[in-house]
């Protein structure tokens, strides 16, 4: 296979055995990922893009296909070898955030540094600079719940930067935030997009899609659509416009 590809999907499939009947979530799926792209994978529920989520993000394995994960076949590996896959190769975002809530940001950023094998001191120093990319400096002593939704959607950034992966998986990023927040976290997502990283980003919202390069539509287990965005959707020039007018950031 050729090794340019950061991502390589070849006839995955994903049944499940539920009581006496067989659900084919992913019937033949094939996807090849360049690194440094921007994709928006999209479709409606029961679409499988859960499974083929889950698949990429190495939280489930195939039943059948291959795939190929910056080189390194993680098709048919044990629980135990794909968490440590996940841990060095995969930055997770989720919707419901997913902090730990009597922990600090500080401490929620660093968590991943932990199973690293990384001392106190490199940990909170590297978990302090990742906070401190994402605007969050002055808040690292800070719990979930004394921070707003968009700024806990931004220490969940951070922490899945602080391993410099090879992807950042990002399931429905602003599926639990405001208008105004919304448009933050995508300026965040393409800032860190420009610096060269590849980004999944699941979303079932057309204008959040928009801001991806590249969209993959699927629909009964198999990709149903799969093209380069023409219009790519920047948030840049908008927020630029709301700091102009005085919008504090930190409240976000």
């Amino acid at each position: 296979m050729e090794q340019h590809f950061l991502i390589q999907i070849d006839d995955i499939g994903r049944e499940y055995i539920i009581g006496t009947e067989k659900i084919h979530a992913l019937k033949s799926v094939s996807l090849n990922i360049k690194k440094g792209e921007f994709v928006a994978l999209m479709g409606p529920s029961g679409s499988g893009k859960s499974t083929l989520m889950n698949i990429l993000g190495c939280l489930d394995t195939p039943s059948k296909g291959q795939y190929i994960l910056n080189g390194i076949n993680v098709s048919d590996m044990s629980e135990n070898e794909l968490a440590e896959v996940r841990n060095k190769e995969i930055g997770f975002v989720f919707q419901t955030f997913n902090l730990l809530p009597k922990s600090t940001a500080l401490e929620n950023v660093a968590l991943p540094l932990i199973y690293a094998g990384y001392s106190k001191k490199k940990r909170d120093e590297q978990a302090l600079k990742a906070l401190e990319d994402v605007g969050l400096g002055n808040r690292v002593d800070h719990k979930p719940n004394e921070l707003s939704g968009g700024q806990r959607q931004r220490v969940a950034v951070a922490r899945a930067l602080i391993n410099a992966p090879s992807i950042i998986l990002a399931d429905e990023p602003t599926g639990n935030l405001d208008t105004k927040t919304s448009i933050e976290i995508m300026g965040l997502m393409e800032n860190i997009h420009a610096k060269g990283n590849t980004i999944i980003l699941v979303t079932h919202e057309e204008d959040i899609a928009q801001h991806a390069h590249r969209i993959v539509r699927m629909r009964d287990g198999l990709i149903e659509d799969d093209y380069q965005n023409p219009q790519i959707k920047s948030v840049i020039p908008r927020l630029d416009a709301l700091k102009e007018k005085g919008s504090d950031f930190e409240k976000i």
